[in-house]
Parts: structure tokens; sequence; C-alpha cells
């Protein structure tokens, strides 16, 4: 196996436009895994821990933009006023040391339907920053994922930045698992509130093919926030709404059953997880934005 190890980006894309079979390893946290149980035996490695801006993020004009190899834990500490949504997530992702290594690039290199990260991406509307040696462009994360653990990259390309909506409103995250981390999903849910468009936003995980948005119950519950006024007044979203959005959301997955568990249970916990997320998000609306007199 060979093993490149560029020092800068242009040598990092240098190396994928000359080697396109080559395995970006960062984190590792997915890559040697499959290496240590004998799934994967690429014929090249291309490291990329050493190419300092992909450890990079910085804060522009209405959102964040991650390098690929920001660490879990930089955004559980540092990132969660603007990121709430991802900096809950990144919570759940497995162990400590785990956090300080794993970041969103590998999330969405690997493109697991079970990533973490990937319905609290898809809640906040990001978009990832893909680059080769022909040009840079920018991929709205729902038309990234292809099919499973399939991404929309080219050979040659690799994911420099993730791009993420700076938080005008209240998110959540949740996840089934076994345990809070440490665990694959068995499902997952993100939810995010765009009160600056009167919009919601969701993101389902490990119920799917691929990590999708429940589309369907976004257009309800927006009709219905819009037709109550109820971002100009904070009402209360009635029961039989929040769980018609509940449904909408189970209806929107196509899970399989597996060892972690049925499609049924998963089907029944997306709704669970899509009513008490969109519960805790207007609850925090409510609190925070009449409380401050801006709504």
């Amino acid at each position: 196996m060979e093993f490149l190890r560029p020092a800068h980006w242009d040598e990092a894309l240098a190396a994928k436009a000359e080697h396109p079979d080559a395995v970006p390893l960062a984190g590792g946290t997915d890559v040697m895994v499959d290496l240590n149980f004998g799934r994967r035996r690429p014929e090249r490695l291309l490291d990329l821990t050493r190419v300092r801006e992909l450890h990079e993020w910085e804060t522009g004009a209405g959102s964040v933009r991650l390098g690929a190899c920001v660490p879990y834990a930089t955004i559980m500490e540092r990132l969660r006023p603007v990121l709430p949504g991802l900096a809950l997530a990144a919570r759940t992702v497995a162990s400590p040391q785990i956090r300080h290594r794993g970041g969103v690039g590998g999330n969405l290199g690997t493109a697991s339907p079970a990533g973490d990260a990937h319905p609290a991406l898809l809640a906040a509307g990001a978009e990832v920053e893909a680059a080769s040696v022909r040009g840079t462009r920018r991929i709205p994360v729902d038309d990234f994922y292809t099919g499973v653990k399939r991404n929309a990259l080219a050979p040659d390309e690799l994911i420099r930045a993730v791009h993420v909506r700076t938080a005008d409103g209240p998110q959540q995250y949740a996840k089934v698992g076994t345990r809070n981390a440490m665990v694959i999903a068995v499902c997952a849910f993100g939810l995010a509130l765009h009160p600056a468009t009167r919009t919601v936003r969701t993101g389902v995980g490990s119920a799917a093919p691929t990590p999708v948005r429940a589309a369907p119950a976004e257009e309800f519950l927006n009709g219905v926030l819009a037709e109550g006024r109820h971002w100009d007044t904070g009402r209360a979203v009635a029961p039989s709404a929040a769980g018609k959005f509940a449904a909408l959301c189970a209806a929107a997955c196509d899970p399989i059953d597996d060892v972690r568990s049925t499609a049924r249970y998963r089907r029944h916990a997306v709704g669970v997880l899509a009513r008490r997320t969109l519960t805790w998000a207007w609850q925090e609306y409510r609190a925070t934005a009449f409380a401050e007199g801006v709504a």
C-alpha cells in the first residue's frame, strides 16, 4: 500500500488528480476500521492531516466555513452558539478521543446513512465545498448523497470545507441508540427553525438508503405556522398538527430491517423524534424570541 502525505492543499489536489483511486485519510475513524477488519484494501492512502487549512474555520456573513478536518470537539466547544444543531450531533459521536480526531468532512466522504452529522447538516442547509485541480464548486448537501455510502464527488475531487448557515433560530438533534454515543444510530433526526425565512428544515439519518429531508412534513408545517401566524404570535403548535408532522416525517423514511432495528421500529422512532424536536425547538423559539421582543 502506497502512503501519500502532502503538506499543502495544492499538493493534495495534485496527488488526487494523479491517483484518483487514493482514499483520503484524515481522522481515520471510518477508514481505519475498514482497514483493520479487512473490508477495504486500497492501493493508496492520501493522508490529509498535515494540510493545515483543512483544520481551520471562519465565521462570515450568515454562514460558517468549516474546514473538512475541524474535529467534532471544536464544533462542540467553540461553535455551538452559531451551529447548535451540529454541536448537538457532535456530542453523540463516539468517544472523547474520537471527537478530537473525527470531523464532518470524513462523515460526508463516507456518506453512510447512519453518519451523525448528516441530519444536522440537512436541517441547517449546508453546502459542501469540493475541489480538484480543475477548480472548486459548492454542492448543496441535499444533492450530495447519491446512494448507500456514495456521494457526488468526482474521482479527482476532495472535500475542502463545509459551509453551514449560521443559526437564526433554535435547532435540535436527537438520536436513538443503545447508548448516547459510542454506538451507530438506529435512527437520528435534526430540525432547524429558520425565522428569517419562516421555514422549518429537517434531516433524517439511518432510516433510508441515504440521509434525507422530510420535505412533505416541512411543507405541511410551514403552512400551519404561516396560516396560524405562529411566527408572529409565538402560539403553541397544536398537538394535532405536531402529530401530523411526525407522521409525515415517519412516512418520508425508507428503512430496512437489520441487526440494530426493524424497519417498523425505525419509522416509529423517527416520528417520536420529530415530534420531540419540534416541541423543544418551538418552546425555545417562544422563550427567546418573545422574551427579547424580536418576533
